[in-house]
């Protein structure tokens, strides 16, 4: 969200003081992330600490939780939320869920890039999290891929939305444009994905536990470099290739050429087997989310303000020479590959 949300942030602050026992000196919006969902601000003590304030629009709770257990498991890559006075890791306010985090200071990805350094934290990270093994009460709540259609039914909608209707407000009809213009590109990758998505059903892989979101933005890297994984809204139970399909795939900021992403990651996750197919269907799927979500976003309401641009320009990017769709085809490709320090990736 990068306008702040209509709340009243005297009650924020007398919320952090109830639930954390936070005397909060100063309370600062900060206008990060895409998410319209998502508000956060940086609360100051009177001692001078700083906190990260995270308000969820909509919450599943394993979102804290698989954090919390893989900061008690050791990874230094994860900043676990901290807990309310009666040791839950997060509390109602307002409309919203409020997520309380120690404040790192520093930049992410997108900002800085990855050394060469960090790109192999990054593998090893990633490479804990697809090892590990949760207890049995959170596997059964952390959601499982199914391949559902939802979403290619929402760009298969709009499609047809913006065929015979108009829009008045100026982002809202330079999207609806884009959709016209792009509608032979947008309607391949639907049906690519459809195709991809019944080989997945039909011929299930491995699930492991996955971040599902890990692009440039949800890598913070803090004064000392060192690497933390943010963002544990949506975790799911998947091949591995839900979140390795972002290494190369033009989501890190494209300082790197994909080849050379590819290459120092998999020097710190490791040699592995990478199921082209499943690598295919989640570069398109990702795609297509992105279109059905900043549709919903730019065509459904015009509210969002600066947002409302923002969001226009994420969408664009996708189509540019060499982003998202090209590496999306250039994976497309059946059977499985090695990736690693002795593969070709």
């Amino acid at each position: 969200m990068l306008e702040p949300p209509d709340l009243d942030t005297t009650a924020l602050a007398e919320e952090l003081a109830r639930s954390y026992a936070l005397s909060v000196a100063a309370l600062d919006f900060l206008a990060l992330g895409a998410d319209p969902n998502t508000a956060v601000f940086r609360a100051i003590d009177f001692d001078r600490r700083a906190y990260f304030v995270k308000l969820r629009g909509s919450f599943d709770p394993v979102s804290v939780t698989l954090p919390d257990l893989l900061r008690k498991r050791g990874s230094v890559n994860v900043i676990a939320p901290l807990k309310t006075h009666t040791g839950a890791l997060a509390c109602d306010f307002d409309r919203f869920t409020l997520i309380l985090y120690p404040y790192v200071d520093g930049r992410d990805a997108w900002e800085t890039g990855l050394t060469e350094t960090q790109w192999h934290a990054l593998g090893r990270a990633l490479k804990s999290l697809h090892t590990l093994t949760p207890p049995p009460d959170l596997a059964a709540r952390i959601r499982r891929e199914t391949y559902a259609p939802l979403w290619r039914d929402r760009t298969r909608a709009f499609l047809g939305r913006v065929e015979h209707e108009t829009w008045a407000e100026r982002v809202a009809v330079q999207a609806a444009e884009l959709l016209r213009d792009r509608r032979d590109v947008i309607q391949n990758l639907v049906d690519r994905a459809e195709r991809l998505a019944t080989t997945l059903q039909e011929q299930p892989r491995e699930a492991v536990v996955c971040h599902s979101d890990i692009h440039a933005g949800n890598v913070l890297l803090d004064a000392e470099g060192v690497l933390h994984v943010v963002d544990w809204d949506d975790p799911i139970l998947a091949p591995k290739e839900r979140d390795l399909m972002f290494i190369g795939g033009g989501l890190f900021g494209g300082r790197r050429a994909p080849a050379e992403e590819e290459a120092l990651f998999y020097a710190g996750y490791g040699d592995t087997l990478v199921d082209a197919v499943a690598l295919a269907y989640y570069r398109y799927e990702r795609i297509i989310v992105d279109i059905a979500v900043y549709c919903e976003s730019l065509l459904d309401t015009d509210a969002g303000g600066v947002d409302r641009a923002q969001s226009l320009h994420y969408l664009e990017s996708n189509f540019e020479p060499g982003q998202t769709i090209d590496l999306a085809y250039r994976a497309d490709r059946s059977g499985f590959f090695s990736a690693g320090v002795s593969g070709d990736v």
